[in-house]
């Protein structure tokens, strides 16, 4: 069995339905957590939900969107009633929006930093007060090796992902006095749907695609959401405990180059 680190504390999961959202939403269960998966996708989360149960556990499903304030603060409402408090935030959720600063729109431009860099601010602001009245807690936001590094034909993704890295130093300064931890992981290519829209959008097959990217990687693979959700529950947990602002890279190599 594996250790519980978590027991007796609530992990909030956005983008919990599939992919790392998933994967670590599984891992904080295991660890004793209760859980609350918020997803703008009611059907995705609702089959999320159903799995797990069937494994013997029990998250709570809140939809909404993390881009509204309105619904922000509803869903952290709906979450404390049902959860009782918050100690773990995971701000997952992302898109990804490919293309040159020729090609992106301003609309999708937009959307990509709501999405990516609002929903982020929204969820961390309504929370952060949760945690300073329990007297502490955990942040992890996902960001990407493409906040570290540069890329071709993803300027919006890229700067969405850079905002993300910053967002979590700043948050780290602003509340390493107050017991609030802040740090992020920044993956690399990762087996989820987000990877299956790359191989949609290329017009190539899935193995394909799987071996061109996999060559970028030194470790010659592309991780699974098991190993960033390793990650996150270890930056969450009191193991990293003297740990934050800091940018974890679980990309197999990618950066190091």
């Amino acid at each position: 069995m594996p250790q519980r680190r978590f027991e007796g504390k609530a992990a909030v999961v956005t983008g919990g339905a599939s992919g790392i959202g998933k994967a670590t939403v599984e891992r904080l269960l295991e660890e004793g957590a209760k859980v609350a998966i918020v997803d703008i996708s009611q059907k995705t989360g609702g089959e999320t939900v159903d799995e797990l149960r069937g494994k013997g556990y029990d998250p709570l499903l809140v939809s909404g969107d993390i881009t509204d304030h309105a619904d922000v603060k509803r869903m952290v409402d709906e979450i404390l009633t049902g959860l009782g408090r918050i100690d773990v935030l995971f701000n997952n959720a992302g898109i990804l929006i490919e293309g040159t600063v020729e090609e992106v729109s301003e609309e999708n431009w937009d959307r990509i930093m709501a999405v990516n860099v609002k929903g982020i601010f929204l969820m961390t602001k309504e929370v952060v007060p949760v945690m300073l009245k329990q007297g502490g807690g955990s942040i992890v936001n996902n960001a990407s090796c493409s906040g570290l590094v540069g890329d071709r034909s993803a300027i919006a993704y890229n700067a969405s992902k850079g905002a993300v890295v910053l967002m979590t130093k700043c948050l780290a300064l602003d509340y390493a006095g107050k017991n609030i931890r802040v740090n992020c992981v920044c993956p690399g290519e990762i087996e989820t749907p987000m990877f299956l829209q790359e191989v949609a959008s290329r017009g190539t097959t899935v193995d394909a695609y799987r071996k061109e990217i996999s060559d970028y990687h030194p470790i010659g693979r592309l991780g699974r959401p098991s190993e960033v959700a390793n990650t996150v529950v270890f930056l969450a947990s009191e193991d990293a405990s003297f740990i934050t602002g800091a940018a974890v890279s679980v990309d197999g190599g990618y950066t190091c180059q």
